[in-house]
């Protein structure tokens, strides 16, 4: 069970553009493992001793990391938006 604390702790606005900042940068590292993931899988297609799993298993790692960076980058629009627009304390 979640509790919520008596005092609501509100951060500043460049508290928060600053996080967006964090939010879009984690965006591009998933995005970098997801080609990561995907070049290693290609290389594997190729190699006789990989196992027949290796390379569904990182496509589908490789979709997980797309989606966290697409899910990333909305977090970061919408606080950003949140802190432009007055909602964090200044």
């Amino acid at each position: 069970m979640v509790t919520e604390s008596p005092r609501a702790i509100t951060a500043s606005a460049d508290e928060l553009l600053a996080q967006v900042g964090t939010l879009r940068a984690d965006a591009d590292r998933m995005d970098g493992y997801a080609r990561q993931l995907l070049a290693t899988a290609a290389t594997l297609s190729g190699c006789p001793a990989a196992p027949d799993w290796s390379r569904p298993a990182l496509e589908q790692q490789a979709a997980a990391c797309t989606t966290a960076a697409e899910q990333l980058r909305t977090a970061a629009e919408a606080l950003d938006a949140h802190a432009r627009s007055g909602g964090a304390r200044h």
